[in-house]
């Protein structure tokens, strides 16, 4: 028999997958443990027992399993004092105000400002459960633009500190409202050509060569060249009736596009991909005059009199030339001949909305329709309501296509070091050289990495940006090398496989559980989350589970707080991970989910929290606080209690809430002996060392260790022999727990 001492100064790599269990070899191993339940991972590598979660706000929903995402979470972040959460739901949108200051209620506390069922027109809203978890948002000031390919974007405006209104996104229009600065988008088959019956006027028709037109085309805009017909009525596939917001002009791309013959009367016009057949009737406008043809002659009403070729038709102007010559200025051709050069409004019920959203270089981006899944828009620079692409000026809208092979259908936009775009089938960025800003000229869509995105936002924590990979079974981080001048995505879950599953919703909140690190909170189909800490410079990353008494849901981080809906039974709740406060003992962590105070003797209603048949934990309010145990809820004359009568000389105040255990299962223990590693042989543990830190209580492999505040180091003498001796230490009581390390004595 032989006894060695083994060692676990740190779990800096949380939790680690049992597929691990025989690389006894590696750093990771003797740095992690195989179950982390409920521990954040700190700074220093030790382990802290989570807040508990502090009950905000009951929604009065009830789970429902078809639609099990009942809640969006958003942040609303005016400034540092004025901070909202914003709740998206089935046809509504619940806005909180987190009272710092005690605005309202008690400091730090949320207060439910404004409901919204209607947007400004009076019209239902048009989220819809199904949906919920694939809406995107952008903020920017007093706006938060809501999106998804089902519906026109959503503005949610605030419109002073505790009220709200929804409009629907409009985009800017000239001053004479004739021109719509809007994107517009080819969809037609090549050939299929656009004849209007008049070039002015409402209730004129417009018939297409081919089937093209459907019911839902009815309030779209169509451009005939660049002249806007609103479409006001539907007759069959091939023919629909619209109003003219100005005189269907086509203006000329070509500088001087007349040019004249001498001796001739016949001008030949460059008209790039005109569709014109001969004897169209067309009107000239804007020309100058040239060959000796005066102005009043060559702007005149004439037909088509030959087709050269698709970019080249001659007219017969008014006068004859005296010379062959190019010229005529800037040129409008007014015509309503059937054309194959028309388009219609980009977004629309026919063609889908934008499934993504940011701001990005003082532009609004948004990327990806049901029709143009690949497709990004970017507004004027500081005009977010204005598309116009004009003439390409470095300030002009921008508008591009991922055009790499695949269909890329874009899901989600992240403004980082570039423009990120995470697509269903890989991960493309839109790159800003030599620090220049992207302009319509220089803009372009690169392509990186392979994996797509499951409908998971991404978000940036530790100098990279984090995804939930396709499939919902790896967590990747997208992140530039200047090394290889790409981005990669290397998967941040492989050592912590087992924690990712299905996942739904992801926030990072800096500085959180009152701990300098970041932490990834990222909720899974389970209910449960994984929480992922990084820091690059330190070599280190950890993943640790979350659980609770209920399901988690969407979860959200503002400043340094999180917050996350949890269902409790079939009731939705919104909670925030926090410490819990007793006055005349001072902040700790209770280590209870819902932990409040309520006054009641000898029922206390606990109605608005929990259910008949519930099992809460009691304490009484007393120095210190006397821990009651577990006991159900009851009805007591139909409202739903806890009987604390057989507690009469305690008092009346109480303490009221869920327990939730705390745990740390330790990797099988081993060691390398004279004649190599003990890994597979039948080996004890006969006593552990644990190093804490201001813990109350705690147990090592259910012997109880410490019954009140200590810190310090700790043995405990074990039996036992097997395979893979392992260490567990829990604590099932509300009270703090910090372990720093231990060290094991083994016995081969």
């Amino acid at each position: 028999m032989q006894k060695v001492r083994v060692p676990q100064n740190s779990f800096q790599f949380g939790e680690i997958s049992d597929s691990l269990i025989m690389r006894t070899d590696s750093a990771v191993y003797v740095s992690s443990a195989q179950r982390v339940e409920n521990m954040l991972v700190t700074a220093e590598g030790a382990l802290k027992k989570r807040h508990g979660l502090k009950h905000h706000y009951d929604y009065s929903i009830t789970y429902n399993g078809t639609y099990p995402e009942q809640s969006h979470l958003f942040k609303f972040e005016f400034d540092d004092n004025e901070s909202y959460i914003i709740s998206v739901e089935h046809q509504k949108v619940r806005c909180f105000f987190l009272d710092d200051d005690g605005t309202y209620t008690t400091a730090g506390d949320l207060h439910l400002v404004e409901t919204i069922t209607q947007d400004t027109s009076s019209n239902a809203l048009p989220f819809d459960q199904e949906y919920l978890q694939e809406y995107t948002f952008a903020q920017y000031g007093d706006v938060m633009f809501i999106c998804h390919p089902l519906f026109a974007p959503r503005m949610l405006t605030r419109t002073a500190l505790d009220a709200f209104e929804i409009s629907v996104y409009s985009f800017d229009q000239r001053a004479d409202n004739k021109v719509t600065y809007q994107p517009y988008s080819t969809f037609q088959p090549s050939g299929v050509t656009l004849d209007p019956s008049a070039t002015s006027g409402t209730g004129i028709t417009l018939t297409t060569s081919e089937d093209y037109w459907v019911s839902d085309h009815v309030g779209v805009t169509v451009r005939y060249h660049e002249s806007e017909i609103l479409i006001t009525g539907y007759t069959s596939a091939t023919v629909v009736t619209g109003n003219v917001l100005d005189t269907l002009k086509i203006r000329l791309s070509v500088l001087n596009p007349l040019r004249t013959a001498d001796g001739s009367n016949l001008v030949e016009v460059t008209h790039l991909n005109h569709g014109f057949n001969v004897g169209d009737a067309i009107t000239i406008e804007g020309a100058s005059a040239t060959g000796g043809i005066n102005t009043a002659q060559l702007n005149v009403t004439d037909q088509v009199r030959e087709i050269i070729d698709e970019n080249t038709y001659t007219y017969q102007a008014g006068g004859t030339a005296n010379d062959s010559e190019d010229g005529g200025g800037n040129v409008k051709v007014v015509s309503h001949a059937p054309i194959r050069d028309w388009d219609e409004q980009s977004w629309s019920a026919v063609r889908g909305y934008p499934a993504a959203v940011t701001f990005h270089e003082n532009r609004l981006c948004f990327g990806g329709t049901i029709a143009e899944p690949d497709n990004i828009w970017m507004s004027k620079v500081g005009s977010f309501f204005n598309f116009d692409v004009g003439e390409a000026a470095d300030s002009d809208s921008i508008q591009i296509v991922a055009a790499t092979g695949d269909v890329n259908q874009i899901r989600y936009m992240v403004s980082n070091r570039d423009l990120q775009i995470f697509t269903a089938t890989g991960e493309l960025y839109v790159p800003t050289y030599l620090n220049q800003a992207i302009t319509p000229t220089n803009a372009q869509i690169r392509k990186q990495t392979p994996y797509g995105t499951e409908f998971v936002q991404p978000t940036s924590i530790d100098g990279a940006t984090i995804f939930a990979e396709m499939g919902g079974k790896t967590v990747r981080e997208y992140l530039y090398t200047d090394t290889e001048e790409a981005y990669t995505a290397t998967s941040i879950s492989t050592i912590a496989s087992h924690l990712i599953d299905r996942p739904k919703y992801l926030t990072v909140v800096h500085s959180g559980f009152e701990l300098p690190d970041s932490y990834a909170a990222i909720t899974l189909g389970n209910g449960d989350i994984s929480l992922f800490s990084s820091n690059r410079a330190e070599k280190k990353a950890s993943w640790t589970r979350v659980t609770t008494d209920g399901r988690f849901s969407s979860v959200v981080a503002i400043h340094n707080r999180l917050f996350a809906n949890v269902y409790y039974g079939n009731k939705l709740c919104l909670c925030e991970f926090t410490k819990a406060s007793l006055s005349g003992v001072g902040s700790r962590e209770m280590g209870i989910d819902n932990f409040i105070y309520v006054a009641g003797y000898p029922w206390i209603d606990v109605s608005s929290l929990y259910s008949v048949g519930d099992t809460v934990t009691l304490g009484v309010w007393t120095t210190p606080t006397t821990w009651l145990g577990e006991h159900p809820v009851v009805d007591n004359s139909g409202v739903a209690s806890v009987d604390v009568s057989a507690y009469q000389s305690f008092g009346g105040n109480f303490w009221v809430g869920r327990a939730f255990t705390a745990k740390i299962v330790s990797n099988p223990v081993d060691a390398s002996m004279g004649n190599g590693p003990a890994t597979g042989d039948i080996r004890g543990i006969t006593n552990v060392v644990v190093d804490v830190k201001d813990t109350d209580s705690l147990k090592v492999n259910n012997r109880p260790v410490i019954s009140s505040n200590f810190t310090g180091k700790k043995e405990v003498r074990l039996l036992g022999y097997n395979r893979n001796p392992q260490i567990t230490i829990e604590q099932d009581t509300p009270a703090e727990m910090q372990v720093n390390g231990l060290v094991a004595e083994l016995i081969v």
